[in-house]
């Protein structure tokens, strides 16, 4: 493992030598952190005593921490509240941290100004530099390096750290090449590059060259030579659009942009319309911003010859182990076999650059595209084709079992060490990856980092943690896990969130008596504003710890204040989308989870690419480092409040409004049929009154502890904790959802068409697009089924939460 080196640096960037992390004088440590009337925080609390102390700025040589060293010990846990347990995973880099709750005294009301008061923007801009150094894929000795990295900085901190492995499968590129003729032009053959390029004095030229060639995972081997035709953004209706305009796909290659839906979905809808191969490319209307505007490194946007990788399966996890854990010796499918299976692509596919898809674009003919397909100003006219432009296209790939780690740190909780708040945040990257993964795994260590020094160094503060964890792993969007101040978790794997589906699907018996909620950051840092998405109960908790930070771009506000002027809509997103690591804890296990990011708008434009390195993230995201901070802060506090609270901040009167609306769109999709939506109305009426009275079991429990009526060891204390813990359990289903069996929520899930697509009642939303489209009774007798399913799914919640049998 790397042996740490600490640097204290000016604004100037110069740094000197200091000593490793297991050499730093804690004394001085906790000397500052009690020094509470010190120099002020780089960001504080703005609605606590503002007169917190610093702490003196660690700052990691990148360099030096990604050689390997002997891994830590780690130390006794002794009384510690939590232990911290790190999991990476080798395929892509994902921090988890899981906090133990246990019911405590309050803690002294500045805890949570200390908490706010110690982040550095410093460390986490060095942690990001460090990460960032090469790119690093999950499978590859680079994301290894990378899992050694973090599992340094977790057990360096006297936190027992370790990682899990799982041999999964894993995709590479053998060989590519795709070229353009137009047959009776005369015009000469064009072969395109495929590469990205760096730019003059980029400093990361030379780790670029290790960069894995742009392709898609999982994309099938083949050679393709067709007549290209352009379906828009690939969507089901642009695929409806071509064929009644009479423009046929049977056996051609798609040429289709990024935009609206993921790889995965594009490639799915062109093989489903009988295409040959696809194509798919980020077109500048979307990525390349005003016309004449210059690319990065003069602005945040993408360089013509930017490519977006991605992987293709639509599946979760290991495609050879579905619907159960990669576990060693487990049973599997042959490679093979998961290499042909529906969740597949089955087809040949290549990412291109915006310059190549444009020379593409010049050649095509056939009708023009109508003016909701067209470029940018400065761009050719679009056609549909088919031809003249024949795409010759040939993909190979090296599909391969590989291992994945995931590392674990654990708090683990003196009181209720067997509940588990768990953080996690992903590792690996399809390239450098400074925004995704590595800006959330720099705030989980940050998060850590504050854990360490500004509470084990200076207060008993553990000894009111109820539980705590945290993960990491591995595969392209891995993630790290943070819960209850149990355990930290960094997941390996963006190859659709591997390292955490298969620790989620190895440990799922336990989570699911034990987990009190999932806390997830895969992109800490991307632009100015707030995001979150959550499952509803978690709502308030959300709003009342961003009242507590500072705007990181404006002192004089805090982050609610401008999350509220934003106008963000919806202003709590859902956590229905199968693209990140919360899928197994919400869509599988039923756990209670919360994304959160600051960004601009729904993505950014060097995501998976090259471009999206330590340069990108300094000039255009978060050039002071702040926002790293102020997202460690809200995420550390979520977890601070779920740990500690001897009562969990959960609020379900949020669900059952949630979930009024959605039937309400339900009841006007269905309306002129023989469908009814009154059991689901019934059942919802139910939840509102289990809530309401849950939420005054609450009231009256809280003012018996104040008033020392009730001892927080109650046995009914535990009860009702456990009621809320266990009502998300209840709106999952063992059968999940039809043709997508291994999401089993079913309230949140993705979309048919579109894994990145929240759906509210997917089954029912799967069901009702199914029955317009065939228009039969019996479509539209699936559809009531499906309203039963989730009425009864409701009630069960509502019965979970009232804690009575019928």
């Amino acid at each position: 493992m790397a042996s740490a080196i600490l640097t204290h640096r000016d604004r100037a960037g110069r740094g000197r030598t200091s000593t490793s992390l297991e050499q730093t004088n804690r004394a001085e440590l906790h000397k500052q952190s009690q020094r509470l009337p010190g120099r002020p925080a780089r960001l504080h609390a703005c609605a606590l005593p503002s007169n917190s102390g610093a702490m003196s700025l660690l700052r990691l040589d990148p360099a030096s921490l990604l050689v390997p060293s002997p891994v830590t010990k780690p130390h006794p846990r002794g009384r510690f509240l939590c232990r911290l347990l790190s999991t990476v995973l080798v395929a892509s880099l994902s921090l988890v941290l899981f906090f133990t709750l246990h019911p405590a005294p309050d803690p002294p009301p500045d805890y949570a100004a200390l908490f706010l008061s110690l982040g550095s923007n410093d460390t986490a801009a060095a942690h990001l530099r460090a990460l960032t150094l090469h790119p690093h894929v999950a499978g590859t000795k680079a994301n290894s390096l990378a899992v050694r990295y973090v599992l340094h900085a977790l057990s360096s901190l006297s936190f027992p750290a370790h990682v899990t492995p799982y041999s999964v499968l894993l995709s590479y590129p053998a060989h590519r090449s795709l070229s353009l003729t137009a047959p009776g032009r005369g015009t000469p053959t064009t072969w395109f590059s495929l590469k990205q390029e760096t730019y003059p004095n980029d400093p990361y030229a030379a780790a670029a060259a290790e960069a894995i060639p742009t392709f898609y995972a999982y994309a099938a081997s083949g050679s393709v030579s067709a007549e290209a035709v352009y379906a828009n953004y690939g969507r089901e209706e642009d695929f409806a659009y071509l064929a009644s305009r009479g423009v046929g796909v049977a056996g051609k290659v798609v040429l289709a942009r990024y935009g609206r839906i993921h790889c995965e979905s594009i490639a799915y809808n062109a093989r489903a319309a009988g295409a040959a191969a696809a194509v798919v490319y980020p077109d500048p209307l979307q990525y390349g911003g005003a016309p004449g505007e210059a690319p990065f490194p003069g602005s945040r946007w993408l360089p013509p010859t930017g490519v977006q990788l991605g992987s293709l399966f639509r599946g979760m996890g290991d495609p050879t182990t579905p619907m159960w854990a990669s576990s060693e010796g487990s049973e599997r499918l042959s490679v093979e076999e998961a290499m042909n299976t529906d969740d597949m692509p089955l087809i040949p596919a290549l990412p291109v650059s915006a310059r190549d898809a444009i020379e593409i674009h010049r050649v095509l003919g056939g009708a023009v595209a109508p003016p909701g397909w067209q470029g940018r100003q400065d761009a050719p006219v679009y056609h549909l084709g088919p031809g003249p432009a024949v795409l010759n296209l040939t993909y190979i790939g090296n599909d391969t079992m590989a291992m994945i780690e995931n590392v674990f740190a654990i708090i683990e909780g003196a009181e209720e060490p067997d509940r588990y708040v768990i953080l996690g945040n992903h590792r690996d990257a399809w390239t450098f990856g400074a925004v995704d993964p590595s800006s959330g795994t720099a705030s989980m260590i940050e998060v850590v980092l504050v854990t360490k020094h500004g509470f084990y160094s200076s207060v008993d503060w553990h000894k009111g943690f109820r539980c705590c964890k945290s993960k990491g792993g591995g595969l392209e969007e891995p993630s790290s896990f943070l819960a209850g101040m149990r355990k930290n978790t960094d997941w390996s794997s963006a190859f659709m969130q591997t390292g955490s589906t298969e620790w989620v699907e190895e440990n799922l018996e336990m989570l699911s008596l034990r987990a009190v909620a999932y806390l997830n950051i895969d992109v800490s840092v991307v632009g100015p504003l707030f995001y979150s998405s959550a499952t509803p109960q978690l709502d308030d908790l959300l709003q009342e710890t961003i009242k507590l930070v500072q705007d990181p771009d404006n002192s004089s506000q805090t982050v609610y204040d401008s999350w509220i002027n934003s106008k963000i809509s919806p202003m709590i997103g859902r956590l229905g989308s199968g693209g990140s690591d919360y899928a197994a804890f919400v869509q599988h296990a039923g756990i209670p989870a919360t994304n959160m990011h600051f960004g601009e708008g729904p993505g950014y434009p060097v995501y998976h690419s090259l471009y999206d390195n330590y340069v990108w993230m300094e000039k255009f995201a978060d050039p002071g480092f702040h926002r790293h901070v102020a997202a460690a802060s809200i995420w550390g506090m979520v977890a601070f409040r779920l740990a500690t609270e001897e009562i969990l901040p959960f609020n379900y009167v949020s669900y059952a409004v949630e979930l009024e609306a959605y039937t309400k769109v339900v009841d006007n999709a269905v309306k002129g049929t023989a469908v009814s939506c009154s059991p689901l109305h019934k059942s919802i009426r139910g939840l509102r009154k289990a809530a309401v009275k849950a939420n005054i079991e609450i009231k009256e429990l809280q003012r018996q502890l104040s008033s020392k009526q009730q001892d927080n060891h109650s046995l009914k204390i535990r009860d009702l904790n456990d009621r809320l813990m266990q009502a998300e359990r209840a709106f999952t289903s063992r059968e999940g959802i039809l043709k997508q069996e291994w999401f089993k929520h079913l309230v949140y899930g993705p979309s048919e068409y579109n894994d990145w697509e929240t759906a509210s009642y997917p089954g029912i939303a799967n069901a009702i697009s199914r029955a317009k489209r065939s228009n039969t009774s019996e479509s539209w007798k699936f559809v009531q089924h499906e309203i039963f399913r989730v009425a009864r799914a409701v009630a069960q919640a509502s019965a979970v939460l009232g804690g009575s049998l019928t």
